[in-house]
């Protein structure tokens, strides 16, 4: 309990710590949004690549979400993810109904607005998670009702085309 406590007064402060410390444009131009996502990056690569360490290979991209969803949501949030859905075509949407980082400011809809600072953490931790497990990824939240959200996941699928001319050899 008091873990979770301490990673809760954490995050609340490191939000809070990047929009003090912003000028006035960086928070308009959303440069704090993405500083908080790109923590999250970090953190995510380095804890996927510790919780990963002893458990065998994924057998496909589906089955790394669904370790998401489970071993890693619960390690980090001591809860499993609600609900996992995919059109099995790269998107996936991965719903909490009690997020944690969110239960303090569900006293009412005026909150809604500052939501996504709560969230752009989260982001990137997933994001860097799957980063770090070979998934290049978009990941976006949303709510709707306190404290509930959605996390979606747009996976990048990177084509490499080769293309090669030959030149005959002169004589």
């Amino acid at each position: 309990m008091a873990d979770e406590a301490l990673f809760l007064l954490l995050h609340n402060e490191m939000v809070s710590g990047v929009y003090k410390s912003a000028e006035q444009g960086e928070v308009e131009n959303g440069r704090c949004i993405t500083k908080l996502e790109n923590m999250g990056f970090r953190v995510g690569q380095g804890l996927i690549e510790r919780f990963t360490k002893d458990t065998a290979r994924f057998k496909d991209e589906l089955d790394i979400m669904k370790f998401i969803c489970k071993d890693f949501w619960t390690t980090v949030f001591k809860k499993q993810i609600d609900n996992l859905r995919t059109n099995h075509q790269g998107i996936y949407v991965l719903q909490d109904n009690k997020f944690r980082l969110l239960i303090q400011l569900s006293a009412g809809k005026q909150y809604l607005e500052h939501a996504s600072k709560y969230l752009a953490f989260t982001c990137g931790l997933i994001r860097g998670g799957l980063s770090n497990l070979g998934i290049k990824s978009i990941v976006t939240a949303e709510v709707s009702s306190m404290p509930a959200c959605k996390f979606n996941v747009f996976v990048l699928y990177i084509h490499i085309y080769f293309t090669f001319s030959f030149k005959p050899r002169g004589n």
